[in-house]
């Protein structure tokens, strides 16, 4: 049996898996508050005391970068090494992947009702596929054919400069280099990016925020959901209609960009939490459109396929397709 896991910042998922019984029908599946824990171990053995199901392997797909088999997840104290793991558990193997690599690896086994199409485009039997992946940060990784089945490639894709396409995102690398430094795309295309786009529309003076807006802001420690609700239920509040929609146009060219760095004629998935809460302003004109607009390329793209991943556990789902693949 295997034990599966999608460990993050906020809340780690794990679940046992049989090899007879496949994908489909977990053993035995718990959610754990990750802060609750000092490390992974503790948190193992807490969900052994409640399942006492015995495994002899594991895999966790972790949210931050994996080297040489040691791992540390990104706002969480927890380091990782897959050795350490193997003798703590008791074991035959631990495998750490990153957690856009265990997205990756579930691209294959997910069904209809797991995803949302943008565009079916023309898909490529056995071509590369892309995944980008807006969430609190912005992950990237890619699968290629190899002998019998897909296999996925990590990425910190993410963190590469931000590249402007037009005069208003050439204002917005200038604004935030002055505050930051290094602009990549995650500071532009995520959850940590949005506030970004916000301040950029609101101290430039491009668009006032109304008091109402200033006090629901100043009500959380978390601008992004409010922002992204209020500029699809509220269309006529400019100043978060227009930060999302740059969001968009940018998450659009950025997916374009992954399509002809790994040839993704198999097809681009969106990944992370953002996009499947962004449904109809990722059907707008505007995504596709960025995704398309590669000068002597644009028509390459017009036929690559555009997915949404809607299964918030897809990581979970692609650690198991490792692990059970492995047995």
């Amino acid at each position: 049996m295997l034990l599966a896991g999608d460990i993050g910042g906020t809340k780690t998922n794990l679940a046992v898996y049989a090899a007879e019984s496949g994908l489909s029908a977990p053993l035995a599946e718990s959610t754990f508050p990750s802060r609750r824990y000092e490390s992974l171990e503790a948190l193992i053995e807490d969900f052994r005391e409640h399942t006492h199901l015995p495994f002899q392997t594991a895999v966790f797909g972790v949210a931050g970068p994996v080297v040489d088999g040691k791992a540390t997840v990104t706002n969480l104290p927890w380091r990782m090494e897959e050795k350490g793991l193997q003798a703590s558990l008791g074991v035959k193997s631990v495998k750490l992947l990153n957690d856009l690599e265990s997205i990756a690896n579930a691209v294959s086994n997910l069904e209809a009702r797991d995803v949302h199409t943008l565009r079916a485009g023309k898909p490529v039997e056995r071509a590369p596929i892309g995944i980008v992946a807006p969430g609190t940060g912005l992950g990237e990784a890619f699968l290629t054919w190899e002998r019998k089945r897909y296999k996925a490639h990590a990425s910190e894709g993410g963190h590469v400069s931000f590249a402007p396409v037009n005069e208003e995102q050439t204002e917005l690398l200038r604004f935030l280099r002055g505050k930051i430094g290094h602009v990549s795309y995650e500071r532009v295309c995520s959850g940590l990016g949005i506030p970004n786009l916000y301040a950029f529309f609101k101290e430039t003076g491009r668009c006032a925020e109304p008091e109402w807006l200033t006090a629901a802001l100043a009500a959380t420690t978390d601008p992004t959901p409010v922002i992204v609700e209020t500029a699809q239920s509220r269309p006529d509040c400019a100043i978060c209609r227009r930060t999302l929609e740059m969001f968009v146009s940018i998450l659009g060219g950025e997916a374009g960009n992954m399509a002809l760095k790994v040839l993704a004629t198999g097809g681009i998935y969106l990944g992370g939490g953002i996009p499947p809460r962004i449904l109809p302003a990722l059907e707008s004109d505007g995504f596709l459109a960025a995704f398309t607009e590669k000068g002597r390329f644009a028509s390459l793209l017009q036929d690559v396929p555009v997915h949404v991943i809607l299964n918030p556990k897809a990581a979970l789902l692609g650690a198991a397709s490792y692990g059970l693949a492995r047995l």
